[in-house]
């Protein structure tokens, strides 16, 4: 089929699209079952390793933090504050808000369980330094930034899919590269996955995949049949599965043991995680015809709420396994497992509250 009898030169799927709130409501699921069983195992655990690498090296990496990114990236399509200064106050606020979620993720969990377990180990803070670590909300708002940058130059998406390229090849070659310096590497590790476990996500590694949803969303907002836009990605999805799998036992991929091969990704695993993503897109669309309204809309509050969500639940997930482990509770399967369930109704309440109290202010 031709783009002139897939796209309209309208724009056609305007407003929320139940799709992308499901596959943004799933990432931020797959988020903090990774992040509770992460934070957990630093602890007296005991889980199965099956199900320990479904949900820490397959459910969140490919489908939780890219996916996060790609969608952020077709949000610009959708967004009505577009304009390349908004975005790039945007950016900034989104870095800071990454800071304040390295206070709750390293800073306080290390001074608390040293108060209250004697031991702060658990949550190392390299002297501090991973106050600045670059996480998602802190790359998010360094591609927001960047993504201004770019729009007040007016570049095309053609010039911004080569720019987005050219960095991830750079980021490829450089990852892992230590400058000597512990400042020298934190400065670094904004823009590639410099040494000294500073970043998860550098700007260069993965400012692919926001640029990449941002021209998807571009075709996906004109698509007059969803049915056809989609339609290959049951095929996809189980190419790029065994790409996943095959990546990871020949080579280093993003399943690796190690998992600074997923946060300094390197190029050819990017492609296969776009690739990835328009598959996920389109199997939440095949899942939105059988889903009943009342599971809808909870995944609508999932997805917009989701940075509120986000930085709530790691103010909760180190304290309530500090208090738990500090009570000689073993985590086990079942107990991670509730304890993730309870931690994403209560960091959504948290959200929505926060959004009730914002919007009575306003």
């Amino acid at each position: 089929m031709n783009d002139s009898k897939l796209l309209s030169d309208e724009k056609v799927n305007t407003g929320r699209q139940v799709e992308l709130d499901i596959a943004k409501g799933l990432s931020i699921i797959f988020m903090i079952f990774l992040h509770t069983f992460y934070v957990a195992s630093a602890f007296k655990s005991s889980f199965d390793p099956n199900l320990n690498f479904i949900l820490m090296n397959l459910l969140g990496r490919p489908y939780a933090a890219v996916i996060f990114m790609f969608c952020m990236g077709v949000g610009i399509v959708y967004s009505r504050h577009s304009q390349w200064d908004v975005m790039i106050k945007r950016g900034v606020n989104l870095f800071l808000l990454g800071l304040l979620v390295n206070v709750f993720e390293y800073i306080l969990p290390h001074f608390v369980a040293q108060s209250v377990l004697g031991n702060g180990t658990p949550f190392p803070i390299a002297g501090g330094l991973l106050l600045f670590c670059i996480d998602i909300l802190a790359f998010a708002g360094l591609s927001f930034i960047l993504m201004g940058i770019l729009k007040k130059f007016e570049i095309s998406n053609k010039q911004l899919i080569v720019i987005a390229v050219v960095m991830s090849i750079l980021g490829s070659l450089l990852r892992g590269i230590d400058f000597g310096s512990p400042y020298i590497n934190l400065f670094f590790a904004h823009f590639i996955g410099s040494a000294g476990g500073f970043t998860a996500f550098p700007l260069f590694n993965w400012f692919i995949f926001p640029v990449a949803g941002y021209v998807w969303g571009q075709y996906f907002i004109r698509a007059k049949d969803k049915n056809e836009f989609f339609k290959f990605w049951p095929r996809l999805l189980i190419v790029v599965l065994i790409y996943f799998v095959v990546s990871s036992v020949l080579w280093e991929g993003v399943l690796s043991k190690d998992v600074h091969f997923y946060y300094f990704i390197n190029t050819l695993d990017a492609l296969f995680c776009i690739i990835n993503c328009h598959a996920v897109i389109g199997l939440c669309y095949w899942m939105s015809k059988h889903m009943p309204d009342s599971i809808i809309k909870v995944f609508t509050t999932l997805s917009s709420n989701i940075n509120a969500i986000y930085i709530a639940q790691w103010f909760l997930i180190p304290l309530l396994i500090i208090d738990y482990h500090s009570r000689g509770i073993v985590f086990n399967d079942l107990t991670a497992s509730i304890f993730s369930i309870f931690i994403i109704i209560l960091a959504t309440l948290i959200a929505l509250g926060y959004k009730k109290l914002r919007t009575s202010k306003s």
